[in-house]
């Protein structure tokens, strides 16, 4: 019998089982956690955030004293980023003493990032400078297709321009087909609507996730694409997204900031199922 010692935390109510993991030993498999994330026969969550000691990584080259946030997915795959997470994890870090100050240096998958505590009590992390492409691709689902834009956010998205009514009517438990070349690991997909040239609203699809009530990398594809398109240079994007509202802040040099709540809610013991 295995028994971890976890917390529950979330950012706009995209939520995260986090599991502290130092010496890198636990090693979570996909089907441990597809068990955490399960809302019904085990914790429930968006996905699984996995502290350990970047030189305890494998695979990290950089230096070896930050924590590693090791992420995977719902269904149990790896993914390089997510900025709700990085934002959870980073609350979580500060309330265990396992980081001090109001900056901290958190290892990625996508590379090292930088997140502040703001003294209005938000999270900002800094996402790195996200490229944004004008070639449009296609996006099925159903008998519905789109043309979408690609943006790289250390992660892949592809972004999607809609009405108000057919945000509100999408039916997200489809499944969507994405060009397999410009996208061979599939993509977050985020339906957005402008409300104006800084501001918009947002559903997505996580890939190996489904819908959630937020993503913080999708919501800074959404707002590069709305800056892009809108070719209009404003300070910050506010996105609203089912979960709450987040700001993505740009500065001169492309540099995205993410910037929202994020909380703790529950810690406590979960037993495992037999590996």
């Amino acid at each position: 019998m295995r028994t971890w010692s976890f917390a529950k935390g979330h950012g706009t109510l995209n939520d995260f089982v986090l599991i502290k993991d130092r010496s890198g030993m636990l090693n979570p498999s996909e089907d441990d956690v597809r068990f955490l994330c399960d809302r019904r026969a085990g914790i429930g969550a968006d996905g699984v955030l996995r502290a350990v000691k970047a030189e305890n990584m494998p695979g990290w080259t950089g230096p070896g004293n930050p924590w590693f946030m090791d992420y995977r997915n719902a269904d149990g795959s790896t993914a390089e980023m997510c900025g709700n997470g990085i934002r959870v994890f980073a609350r979580w870090l500060i309330e265990e003493d396992l980081a001090t100050g109001d900056v901290i240096e958190i290892a990625t998958r996508a590379g090292s990032r930088q997140v502040t505590v703001r003294r209005d009590g938000r999270i900002s992390a800094a996402m790195g400078i996200p490229q944004w492409s004008a070639e449009e691709t296609r996006v099925r689902m159903g008998d519905r297709e789109w043309n979408g834009h690609p943006v790289d956010v250390g992660n892949d998205h592809c972004v999607v321009q809609v009405g108000e009514e057919e945000l509100a009517d999408l039916d997200l438990t489809q499944s969507l087909e994405l060009d397999s070349r410009r996208f061979p690991r599939g993509a977050n997909v985020e339906f957005v609507v402008d409300l104006d040239p800084a501001h918009v609203r947002m559903r997505v699809l996580e890939r190996g996730v489904g819908e959630t009530m937020s993503c913080g990398t999708g919501v800074v594809a959404a707002s590069l694409d709305l800056r892009r398109r809108a070719d209009v240079e404003t300070a910050a994007v506010t996105v609203e997204v089912p979960g709450g509202t987040l700001t993505v802040g740009f500065g001169s040099d492309g540099g995205a900031t993410l910037t929202g709540p994020a909380v703790i809610v529950a810690r406590g013991e979960v037993i495992l199922p037999d590996a």
